[in-house]
């Protein structure tokens, strides 16, 4: 998949272009869904399949406050690349842009820079200055322009749609198992091992910190895979502040099954699977191993039930 991050740097495209249009945060079922529109119906057209997202959301830039994002950019783009999409735009959204009408917004970069011949939206897409624009402005628009705009109705769990407000409002909440099925795949954290303060070590149960640049850390101990150099490993993952010896920074901490290998300085994926319990204090250090030793027999259960 080739990336562009302006518009400037788009080449012409002769033929014209079927594309999607979001900010495809999390790359969920409701994405996906928009995604196997766009690819199949590209296909059919013998058009190059495209997405344009932006970057920071819009929201950072003339909304309420910082949105919390679930994936990282580069996430979103190796997400894309796994659709199918031949070329992703990305453009980066400021308040100059934000100005742009809605129908200036399709002139200026859905016909002349990426000559749509369709456009594939979720139903509800919003766009253009103050949120003027959508389907039926696409439609009109399209009409005159010679392109097609498609309406993707949303995917539905217990009766609302799948989005990526209501995924992060389950991550903040550590829900990770509803959720792996909202997004059809585990929640990942990447980032690289770095060292701590060894405590886990001296307690007899090593662990993984890991820094990461993903922005939002579901709060709790989990089951989940550590992914290193393309090998999976079952293991034990805490996300907290680590309230048995006083309240501390956030950290990640990952203890590894039957691991030993020295790994610090490498870059991790660690999958989320299921929720075990939340972070709580305990009265001591004997207390937190005896718990950390029923955590790890749960672990191993669970994975060998799997397996």
């Amino acid at each position: 998949m080739k990336v562009f991050r302006s518009l400037e740097a788009v080449p012409p495209i002769p033929s014209g272009s079927a594309l999607a249009i979001g900010n495809f945060d999390g790359l969920h079922r409701g994405h996906g869904k928009i995604l196997r529109v766009l690819t199949t119906r590209a296909h059919d057209l013998e058009l190059p399949s495209c997405v344009l997202t932006f970057s920071p959301h819009p929201e950072r830039v003339f909304g309420s406050g910082r949105i919390a994002m679930i994936q990282t950019l580069d996430q979103r783009l190796d997400g894309l690349a796994a659709a199918g999409t031949d070329m992703t735009l990305v453009l980066p959204f400021d308040k100059s842009f934000a100005r742009l009408t809605a129908e200036a917004f399709v002139r200026t970069v859905l016909i002349d820079a990426l000559r749509v011949r369709l456009v594939v939206v979720g139903d509800g897409f919003r766009f253009g200055q103050g949120r003027e624009g959508g389907v039926a402005l696409l439609r009109r628009m399209g009409r005159t322009a010679g392109f097609e705009a498609a309406a993707v109705p949303p995917v539905r769990w217990k009766g609302r749609a799948v989005s990526s407000s209501l995924i992060r409002a389950l991550l903040a909440a550590g829900r990770v198992g509803t959720v792996r099925s909202l997004l059809g795949r585990p929640f990942e954290l990447e980032g690289d091992v770095v060292r701590g303060d060894s405590r886990g070590r001296r307690l007899g149960f090593p662990t993984a910190n890991i820094a990461t640049p993903n922005e939002i850390l579901p709060p709790g101990v989990f089951f989940t895979t550590f992914c290193i150099e393309g090998d999976a490993h079952p293991a034990l993952t805490s996300i907290g502040d680590r309230p048995t010896f006083g309240r501390n920074a956030v950290s990640i901490e990952t203890y590894i099954l039957d691991f030993e290998e020295d790994i610090y300085g490498e870059a991790v994926t660690v999958r989320f699977h299921k929720k075990l319990r939340d972070e709580r204090a305990y009265p001591g250090e004997r207390a937190l191993v005896a718990r950390l030793r029923r955590d790890r027999d749960a672990a191993a259960r669970y994975f060998a039930d799997r397996s």
